[in-house]
């Protein structure tokens, strides 16, 4: 059976069981959150009173997280089953967050909003890069933090995300990732600095090991061959 690339219809499709821990993939999204956060923690010394805007934010895992740091959290997401089971779940945690449906080449918030922008796990999902950076670097007031992770375009990446997590140890659904939108250092590099941002650091991200469940753990590693975090910051 044929899977369409970058099929983006499984956020709605699994929505509903996006925090009940009943699927697999979505329980290794949840386990990436804490080395995401280590990392960028890095470079926000205190998250309180921080206007911070998580795009992308699927069911709401790395949103209530910087939630929890007492950041004030807006989140926007273009599946409308994920942004439902983060407001259901935000809620029945007491937590205030401003979930809204949206793109992010099409970001519905005025310049200079927020403190810092947070998107992870999808950059090497989005129609166009370029947009999504402008977006980003519009949205962010200067000197502002721009934290991420995404995938890099290289032999051994597509091989390791898509030809085994993917369609021979089923780790991630079929059709979850197409391969020639991941997207090399270089490249990011070169798009932050036409749209004023500044990269400061790049840092490999990968797994460490297994949880009880036999689910990867993640954490930062020596390469950013495969995936990668990074930082940029726009210009004051």
């Amino acid at each position: 059976m044929q899977h369409q690339a970058n099929d983006l219809k499984i956020y709605d499709t699994h929505a509903d069981a996006w925090w009940d821990g009943s699927v697999r993939w979505l329980r290794i999204l949840h386990n990436m959150v804490p080395a995401r956060l280590a990392y960028f923690d890095r470079f926000v010394e205190d998250w309180s009173g921080k206007d911070v805007i998580d795009i992308g934010c699927g069911g709401g895992f790395m949103a209530e997280a910087l939630a929890k740091r007492s950041a004030n959290v807006a989140g926007v997401d273009p599946s409308e089953g994920a942004i439902q089971a983060a407001r259901a779940h935000a809620g029945a945690n007491n937590l205030s967050i401003d979930y809204t449906i949206g793109q992010a080449e099409t970001l519905a918030f005025a310049d200079e909003s927020f403190d810092i922008v947070v998107c992870v796990d999808v950059l090497e999902h989005v129609e166009s890069l370029e947009k999504t950076v402008q977006q980003i670097a519009r949205i962010l007031k200067p000197g502002g933090l721009f934290l991420f992770d995404t995938i890099n375009r290289n032999w051994l990446a597509k091989f390791l995300v898509i030809t085994a997590a993917e369609r021979i140890v089923g780790l991630l659904p079929r059709g979850a990732h197409d391969g020639n939108l991941f997207i090399k250092l270089r490249e990011l590099r070169e798009m932050f600095a036409a749209n004023g941002l500044q990269a400061i650091d790049f840092a490999g991200l990968g797994p460490i090991g297994v949880d009880r469940k036999l689910d990867i753990r993640f954490g930062k590693v020596p390469t950013t061959l495969v995936q990668y975090m990074g930082a940029a910051k726009k210009a004051l």
